[in-house]
């Protein structure tokens, strides 16, 4: 006699909590990243540089931290939380790409940095939002995985 196979369970609560997940870390770290760069003058001095590293910091650090999130939910059993995940993947990391490519060149004043901030919160975070609102308008269902079996 054979036994049914053994599965584990996944709520549909889950697969749009981690489908949202990708767009709430861009938005945060975003926001984050924009509040040093408008609380200093225009001048260059200690407190621009801090400011400017206070900016970056976020951006890095969610950075790697996206790449985590982007690797666990890309491949989630449900592929509806691997097609969010790497919309809002594309849209972060174009953001950071472009940053490293446009911001080699800009001048050591602060204003390029907080014009280029602006633009790309004025495109990612109502963006990021959508995204966030479409995932809660649809129909999320639990899905069943196969359990492995243990080979210990």
């Amino acid at each position: 006699m054979s036994q049914p196979a053994a599965t584990r369970h996944v709520s549909a609560r889950a697969c749009a909590g981690s489908a949202k997940l990708f767009n709430y870390g861009t938005i945060i770290a975003v926001t984050v990243a924009g509040v040093p760069l408008f609380l200093v003058t225009g001048e260059v001095g200690v407190a621009t540089i801090i400011a400017a590293i206070m900016g970056i910091v976020p951006l890095v650090l969610w950075f790697g931290g996206s790449m985590l999130v982007y690797a666990l939910n890309r491949h989630h059993p449900d592929e509806r939380v691997g097609y969010y995940t790497q919309q809002a993947a594309y849209r972060y990391y174009a953001f950071m790409g472009a940053l490293i490519v446009i911001g080699t060149f800009f001048p050591p004043e602060i204003f390029y940095f907080r014009i280029y901030w602006l633009v790309a919160a004025l495109i990612i975070i109502p963006w990021s939002i959508r995204d966030i609102i479409r995932i809660n308008r649809e129909h999320w269902q639990d899905v069943e995985i196969p359990k492995e079996p243990d080979h210990g």
